[in-house]
């Protein structure tokens, strides 16, 4: 919801700060990833023997350090690497990072991750890479109605009793009932019902809603990055 912070000595134009307020533009009009990815490609822990490429659409750090104390060489690219340029690295897997706006503004990164699918090479989105995993896959996304923030979010992992406390920060959401019929629900937000991740049914394709790399907040799912790489090889 948009909305002014006004500070003043005399009395408010109510009236007028209400105008003002209705003509804020859009920020979800605008594509959001191209405004805070990395303007060039990065390398980090370039001595390891497997590497991965993190397609950087806002990426929190924590993601790259989570990846790179396990072992593996992290390849940082623009959100708008195509399929080629990010082969060329020789991943062993791509993961899809957190970031601003609406998914569907991305379409050069759902195009890429579409073509990664099809070399089944693994694939873990977190947060907006959650969602553009489902609209690779063919599902859609919405704007939910109140966003999901903070370091206490419960979130049940389908098939199990188990619940996880994990850390949020997002205001679009992945639309459960559109996924194909190879995918899966994977979390749902113990609040609200909605969806907190998909898995393929059969192949190396997972993505989370939450962020597992914590950083600050609770750790109880940073056990996905050791999935994730046992996948990689």
């Amino acid at each position: 919801m948009p909305g002014l912070l006004a500070v003043s000595e005399s009395p408010l134009n109510a009236k007028r700060l209400r105008a003002e307020a209705l003509g804020l533009p859009d920020p979800n009009a605008r594509d959001l990833v191209a405004e805070v990815t990395t303007p060039e490609i990065r390398i980090y822990n370039p001595r390891a023997r497997t590497s991965v490429v993190l397609i950087d659409c806002g990426t929190k750090l924590g993601i790259v350090r989570s990846l790179a104390r396990r072992g593996v060489a992290v390849v940082r690219v623009p959100a708008d690497t195509d399929f080629a340029r990010i082969m060329s690295f020789s991943p062993r897997g791509v993961v899809i990072s957190n970031g601003p706006g609406d998914p569907k503004r991305s379409q050069a990164t759902i195009a890429a991750v579409r073509r990664l699918m099809r070399e089944n090479l693994p694939v873990f989105g977190i947060c907006l890479g959650n969602q553009i995993l489902a609209l690779a896959a063919g599902a859609d996304t919405y704007k939910l109605k109140f966003g999901h923030r903070g370091q206490n979010q419960p979130c049940l992992e389908a098939g199990t009793k188990r619940c996880y406390i994990t850390s949020q920060n997002h205001g679009f959401a992945v639309d459960g009932e559109t996924l194909p019929r190879d995918w899966a629900p994977w979390f749902t937000n113990a609040n609200d019902g909605t969806n907190e991740g998909i898995r393929h049914r059969r192949r190396p394709f997972w993505s989370v809603q939450f962020h597992p790399e914590a950083c600050p907040g609770p750790t109880d799912t940073e056990f996905l990055f050791d999935r994730f790489l046992e996948a990689a090889g």
